[in-house]
């Protein structure tokens, strides 16, 4: 497997390769970004980088300056050290001024760095809100979001090298300016000796990129190995099913495969890198051999040889530099269109000529001849399914695993569009409606609600975060959903630190923790009260209890309900019964009894399990 993912990164290798020249028209996108992160930092930095980017010809001159007057003085009956003495305060300031310089542009590098990477943080989850569920729940977006998540560091980088990269050119272009001046030679010499490493590096610059792009999926699966190899709520299940082992194995088996890739892909840079230097330290030695020959000749004198030879060796060098930035800047150019990419990302078209949300449900939702499919599926998840909630009715849907009914709910929160039919509210299709507007009619927990590791205060507001501050809504809604009682017990109240994570953390029990999650549902005056399986965790009686409350506490407000435990549905004023993402009965508990259908069935044997 590994050879022949291989095997498809040398196919693309050229189109990478000119990829990282292309992705390089990001970069004003990017310094935008930055900018914008932190103007004035960002501002000083290049400043001072400008600044910076000219001291390296100057005290070569200056230096060229002093060794010229030093051997003029040495030769000359009476000596005067004036100029020397002047000569070497320049050189001493410029030093003094470039290492304050030099700390500064650290300085605010720092910051920047540290001020973009909030920000891009903020930007891609912020970007969640404009995207689907059915983008969110597809394996492509996901590698799309890792690659853009996890090289926020690299983009930081980028910045960083892209500014250097700037001075540095400033740097060469003076020294080359100075090399021209004296020996115009040297420079054609400099060149040839450079660019075939240069062009090494970037030909396995994008090489490395392939690699790290085709990987995503697995260094996702590498990640979620490392994540319940080594975690508090897997400890349980890992120790008592034996799958340490078996995680572990498994883990270093596709580490293994993903190191022998790069380690062959390192060697071969390695082994082409050192020929191409060696050429190159060949060509220098060859150019500083004519320099010293025009010395002795006396074509030029001391200064101009320490000059040139200082400038020869400091353009070597930058350039050697530079070009190796010039191919991590090409690289990381080529991560920072993955950025872009999930930045980029189009949500599902909506109707830009909205309805207004009614004030108040008057005539209910009505489903017509519904059918859905996931995206990838084979088998429809829902069938033509047809029914209607009245305003103000409590509905449960029932049936058993895979029936359709969390799938009915996405659809009716318009997490996904139906694949036929259509969904109305009062005689409207719900597509009509802007999408934000008609999820806020809705208070929704559902089976696997997210257990925050925040403060008691702070999972109950989820249900309207705007409420966090409310106390007296904290707390009714706390007594609603029996988390008072859960409350109660925590030394600190409102403000307990809930999960391990954290110092001073709580643990809960799963039935606790629902209570925590129904008590958001009643922090939001929703219009449309939804509770799907949120109650699996709390015993026989405590879940009647909690149902009774649901019942009477969203009197006059349309509910749905999904639960297994008939004893519950049976609250209900009517019951969907699905099977194979179709309608199989409808009704009252008692009219489903008389059926004698699958309702009935199963009922039953719910109720002999508890005799």
């Amino acid at each position: 497997m590994a050879r022949k993912r291989l095997a498809s990164i040398k196919d693309k290798k050229e189109i990478d390769w000119k990829g990282g020249f292309s992705a390089m028209r990001l970069l004003p996108r990017f310094f935008g970004e930055v900018y914008e992160a932190g103007k004035v930092a960002f501002t000083f930095n290049v400043i001072c980088r400008l600044i910076n980017a000219l001291s390296p010809v100057i005290l070569l001159y200056v230096g060229k300056l002093l060794i010229d007057e030093i051997i003029l003085q040495v030769n000359a009956e009476v000596a005067d050290f004036s100029k020397i003495w002047f000569y070497v305060a320049i050189e001493l300031g410029i030093a003094i001024l470039s290492d304050i310089i030099n700390r500064i542009i650290s300085l605010t590098d720092g910051l920047i760095g540290d001020l973009y990477s909030n920000a891009s943080s903020v930007k891609i989850i912020t970007k969640t809100k404009d995207l689907s569920i059915s983008q969110l729940e597809d394996s492509e977006f996901y590698d799309k979001l890792e690659r853009a998540r996890t090289q926020t560091s690299g983009r930081v980088s980028l910045m960083s090298n892209t500014l250097s990269q700037i001075q540095s050119l400033i740097v060469i272009i003076s020294l080359i300016a100075g090399l021209i001046y004296f020996e115009p030679w040297l420079i054609l010499i400099l060149i040839l000796s450079i660019i075939p490493a240069f062009i090494n590096e970037l030909k396995f610059s994008s090489s490395k990129y392939s690699i790290a792009r085709s990987w995503t999926a697995e260094r996702r699966e590498l990640d979620y190995l490392r994540y319940i190899g080594a975690n508090d709520t897997t400890a349980k299940e890992m120790k008592l099913f034996g799958l340490v082992d078996f995680i572990s194995d498994r883990f270093k088996n596709l580490s293994d495969k993903y190191f022998n890739i790069h380690k062959k892909l390192a060697i071969r840079r390695t082994f082409l890198g050192a020929v191409f230097n060696l050429l190159g330290t060949i060509s220098y030695y060859g150019a500083y051999i004519l320099i010293i020959y025009r010395a002795v000749s006396g074509s030029i004198s001391i200064g101009d040889l320490t000059f040139l030879s200082g400038s020869f060796n400091r353009l070597r060098n930058s350039l050697q530099s530079n070009f190796a930035q010039f191919t991590r800047i090409a690289e990381s150019a080529l991560y920072l269109k993955d950025y872009f990419d999930y930045i980029d990302i189009v949500p599902p078209s909506s109707n830009l000529l909205t309805r207004a949300i009614p004030k108040e449900i008057k005539l209910g939702f009505e489903l017509v001849d519904v059918s859905f499919t996931y995206p990838g599926g084979e088998h429809k998840v829902l069938d033509n399914v047809s029914f209607e909630i009245n305003a103000g009715e409590k509905m449960a849907f029932v049936g058993q695993n895979g029936a359709g009914k969390t799938t009915l709910i996405k659809l009716l929160l318009r997490f996904y569009e139906p694949d036929s039919g259509c969904i109305l509210l009062d005689g409207i299709d719900i597509t009509a409606f802007d999408k934000a507007d008609y999820q806020k009619q809705f208070g929704v927990i559902f089976q696997d609600f997210i257990r925050y590791e925040f403060k008691v205060r702070e999972n109950i507001a989820v249900g309207d975060i705007s409420k966090l501050d409310d106390q007296e809504a904290l707390e009714e809604a706390a007594r609603r959903s029996l988390a008072d009682e859960v409350v109660a017990e925590m030394s600190m109240g409102y403000d307990q630190q809930l999960g391990r994570r954290f110092a001073k953390g709580k643990n809960l029990s799963g039935g606790q923790w629902q209570k925590i999650a129904l008590a958001r549902a009643y922090m939001k005056d929703a219009k449309v009260m939804i509770l799907d399986e949120p109650t699996s965790a709390l015993d026989a009686r405590a879940e009647y209890e909690a149902f009774q409350r649901f019942i009477g506490l969203t009197k006059g407000k349309t509910s749905i309900i999904i639960s297994h435990r008939f004893s519950t549905v049976r609250m209900a004023d009517r019951i969907i019964v699905l099977k194979d993402g179709k309608i199989l009965e409808m009704g009252t508990h008692e009219e489903l009894m008389e059926g004698d259908r699958l309702y009935a069935e199963l009922f039953l044997l719910q109720a002999e399990g508890y005799k």
